[in-house]
């Protein structure tokens, strides 16, 4: 009975697939090519669900708060702590990354490299400011949602919910059905994401499959680069803003522990979009705040992504031999500030700012970017890792400095934890008795 409960437990199954998703790609390299269709397929399931969930829970989260200026000073808090949060992590990965040089002594002509020619013709003219944000205004709701464009998406139902707020009392029955469709919508990821294992296996033994071990050697130092300053922002930077707001970044991590590992196999924070939100409201934040600060940071939080940008720009530069000058890597850091804002925006994200970047230094060659292609999937873990871990504190922060957290929550959340994992615990020791 104990040992089938330890077999129906999300963490267990998810490790278990990751593990054997890597021994297949080891052992059965062609197997594991042809698991991809079953990982883009998982993907596919809860992308299809993201676009009305986070419409739902951003109309909802405006319409309780009521008070307008209450929604816009929240909105204003969480960009304002996006902002400096995300600089930070690029100013972090451009110490490191000088630190360490990656990429000196390196032979470009010696790499294995990949076709970048989808990505350097999206990105080598650089990201149309204008554009881009002509772009969040959708031209059609429909059109939008049908896309799953998330900026889109944020931006009419921002609208939305304030219009629904301005109507008090007659938009109250709007407001109960909303409620119950968001019911809805969470039952069915609750479904989609019982095949979690399934697609981390899957998505796994591509990854392995595909690109291999032996082929990474070369570039080795610089996923070592990348996840040494990943580790370090956590639990430095991250560590830092949660004493200061009085929680622990230990029991937080331990909280989303089923997420993180979730995000691992799939290399897509996405994939736990709506549970961060249901975890973010057990573990004590509003919902209100949660529904507003979670899908937003999806968008313009990007740690993780922050953290890679910055140290690539710079590998790359040592690989070809550019000397970056401190007012070269103050004006990459500039540069980065907007386009890693703009990343959710584009179709292919890293690459595309990756490029655009480069576009706009007019410093290192873009072809470069060929060679970060056969290492940038295993980084991406980290990335969304970084991403997903560096959303669910902004909610916390945001919701703290508000006085809409629920310390009392918080308490209970992490009392049920301790107890499920000494319950994993006994179980363990029973089994292996």
């Amino acid at each position: 009975m104990k040992a089938k409960k330890l077999l129906t437990n999300l963490t267990f199954q998810v490790l278990m697939a990751i593990l054997i998703g890597v021994l297949v790609g080891l052992i059965w390299p062609n197997i594991g090519k042809e698991m991809k269709p079953i990982g883009d397929t998982f993907i596919n399931a809860v992308k299809m669900v993201i676009a009305p969930i986070i419409f739902l829970t951003i109309v909802l989260g405006i319409a309780k708060m009521g008070d307008m200026k209450k929604v816009g000073k929240v909105g204003g808090k969480a960009f304002i702590y996006f902002e400096v949060v995300t600089t930070l992590a690029l100013v972090i990965g451009l110490i490191v990354v000088n630190i360490i040089k990656p990429g000196a002594g390196l032979n470009y002509d010696e790499l294995e490299k990949g076709d970048v020619s989808q990505y350097t013709q999206n990105g080598g003219e650089g990201i149309n400011w204008v554009e881009f944000i002509t772009h969040i205004v959708p031209s059609n709701m429909v059109d939008a949602f049908a896309k799953g464009d998330i900026l889109q998406v944020l931006f009419f139902s921002i609208l939305f919910g304030v219009g629904l707020a301005a109507l008090g009392e007659k938009g109250k029955s709007v407001i109960d059905f909303l409620d119950k469709l968001s019911l809805v919508f969470f039952k069915i990821i609750g479904y989609v994401m019982k095949a979690a294992p399934i697609g981390a296996f899957a998505a796994m033994a591509y990854t392995i499959g595909h690109f291999g071990l032996s082929s990474l050697v070369p570039l080795g130092k610089l996923m070592i680069s990348v996840y040494v300053t990943m580790f370090l922002f956590i639990f430095v930077v991250l560590n830092i803003i949660c004493k200061m707001y009085g929680f622990s970044l230990w029991n937080y991590l331990k909280f989303i522990k089923d997420e993180i590992l979730i995000v691992l196999g799939t290399s897509s924070s996405e994939s736990v979009l709506p549970r961060m939100m249901d975890k973010m409201e057990r573990y004590g934040a509003s919902k209100s705040v949660v529904g507003l600060v979670i899908p937003t940071g999806y968008s313009f939080n990007l740690d993780g992504t922050s953290i890679y940008l910055s140290m690539a720009v710079v590998f790359l530069a040592q690989v070809f031999g550019v000397d970056l000058s401190i007012g070269q890597q103050i004006t990459i850091i500039l540069v980065l500030m907007l386009t890693s804002k703009g990343a959710a925006g584009v179709t292919g994200s890293g690459f595309i700012v990756l490029a655009s970047t480069l576009a706009a230094l007019q410093v290192i060659p873009l072809e470069g970017l060929a060679l970060l292609l056969g290492v940038d999937r295993f980084m991406s873990e980290g990335r969304a890792i970084v991403n997903l871990i560096g959303n669910g504190i902004a909610t916390i922060v945001v919701a703290k400095s508000e006085n809409e957290f629920d310390e009392t929550k918080s308490t209970e959340a992490i009392s049920e934890m301790k107890i499920r994992k000494k319950s994993a615990q006994a179980v363990m020791n029973t089994t292996l008795k």
